[in-house]
């Protein structure tokens, strides 16, 4: 029985090319190392004692610079190709997290935030364009998921190690090992993967999807886009207020609250890709998982207004993590599948650059209603968030059916 349950599961990550699997690797490596994030608020609030207003800017402008590095790397990566993208952001980036540790004053964190983001997020555009490269067109969903399941292993095991390293060199330790994976991951992507200018599944048997003259006029895209904002902002609530709230309302240590976030990413390991292969065998359709994983997210965050339990913190977690799996690997794959030829760096900088506008607004509207009206009130604000962002989904979903509708009547 076991042993049946266990090659199920292996089924479900046949089938992709090698190219893929290095990537897969890669992407562990460096998410693996990426400590900062998970502790950025906790270190700017106890080890440089910033105000929660300015710990909100300091994230803002962590935002901001994803922001451009989103536009530029999507931008560049169909001017001169997702390769060279890659390989400049994380060998780039890793060298700057080093100089990171050094900068301690407000205003230098947030010029150096701004800046390290604008080139550590180049990478995420040119990666997904990277995924349509290198995957062939029936596996491109399970590629995006075997990524992220790279991206939520490495999250499992990253801020449980970050918050050990805290607790025995402190938190300039982060900084040396997020660097040094940085430059370690992208050199193992450079020695084993070579460059590939276009793909050889997108040519005259493999058209795109969907053909439009711009992405501007794409309006399902835009509103689509609008709930996605909204998942990542809900989402982001796990990196900005939630480690603080830990500290303030449970008094839980950084370890505590590293293990909280590798339930997370456990969770995600185990369950994500035989989700998606259900999912897509049985032909469900992606946005409605997609607006069931915003409502997962939304109640999660209503749940977060029990605080006299930290028990509710693990069912907490449980329900974003759901949400998290329903919506991120199909709001990818939804994103991809709009996106014409020859534009999918453009639509994939626009869908990364939704959540680092995300990132902003999440950070800057979390603190400001802590510190103006407690954690209470920035909860339920969350969660009635979340429930517009359902709303915003039902009508994607409505401009679809009629899209394809007027479709097969032109066809007739």
């Amino acid at each position: 029985m076991i042993q049946k349950a266990f090659n199920k599961y292996i089924d479900n990550f046949r089938g992709f090319t090698r190219e893929i699997w290095i990537l897969t690797f890669v992407t562990f490596i460096n998410r693996a190392g990426t400590m900062v994030l998970p502790f950025l608020s906790l270190y700017l609030k106890e080890d440089l004692h910033f105000t929660f207003n300015q710990i909100g800017w300091v994230l803002v402008s962590f935002g901001a610079g994803s922001m451009l590095g989103s536009w530029l790397g999507g931008k560049l990566s169909d001017k001169i190709g997702f390769y060279k993208i890659m390989i400049f952001s994380l060998f780039t980036s890793g060298l700057m997290f080093f100089g990171l540790q050094f900068i301690t004053s407000y205003v230098g964190l947030l010029i150096a935030m701004f800046l390290i983001m604008t080139v550590a997020d180049m990478f995420r555009p040119a990666m997904f364009v990277s995924l349509g490269a290198y995957s062939k067109p029936e596996n491109r969903t399970r590629s995006l998921t075997l990524v992220r399941l790279a991206i939520n292993l490495g999250f499992a095991a990253g801020p449980a190690l970050g918050g050990l390293i805290i607790l025995y060199i402190g938190y300039k330790g982060l900084f040396w090992v997020d660097g040094a994976t940085c430059i370690l991951a992208i050199i193992v992507f450079a020695l084993m993967v070579k460059e590939k200018a276009r793909s050889p599944y997108q040519d005259k048997e493999h058209p795109g999807e969907v053909l439009r003259a711009s992405v501007f006029k794409d309006h399902i895209f835009w509103v689509f886009l609008a709930m996605c904002l909204i998942t990542g902002i809900l989402f982001f609530q796990l990196f900005t207020t939630i480690p603080i709230y830990h500290k303030e309302q449970f008094n839980l240590t950084e370890l505590q609250t590293g293990l909280l976030l590798t339930l997370n990413g456990v969770l995600v390991f185990f369950l994500e890709m035989p989700l998606v292969n259900y999912i897509e065998k049985n032909n469900i359709n992606r946005l409605k998982i997609v607006v069931f994983g915003c409502l997962a997210m939304a109640i999660s965050l209503f749940l977060m207004m029990v605080n006299f339990w930290a028990g509710i913190l693990i069912v907490m977690m449980l329900f974003m993590t759901f949400g998290e799996m329903f919506a991120f690997p199909f709001a990818n794959s939804f994103a991809m599948s709009r996106a014409p030829k020859g534009h999918e760096g453009r639509y994939m900088a626009i869908f990364t650059m939704s959540y680092s506008m995300a990132h902003i607004l999440s950070a800057k509207t979390g603190m400001q209603i802590i510190e103006s009206f407690g954690y209470q009130t920035n909860w339920f604000f969350m969660g009635s968030l979340g429930l517009v962002g359902v709303l915003l989904g039902y009508y994607t979903l409505k401009m679809v059916k009629e899209e394809k509708e007027i479709k097969v009547k032109l066809k007739k």
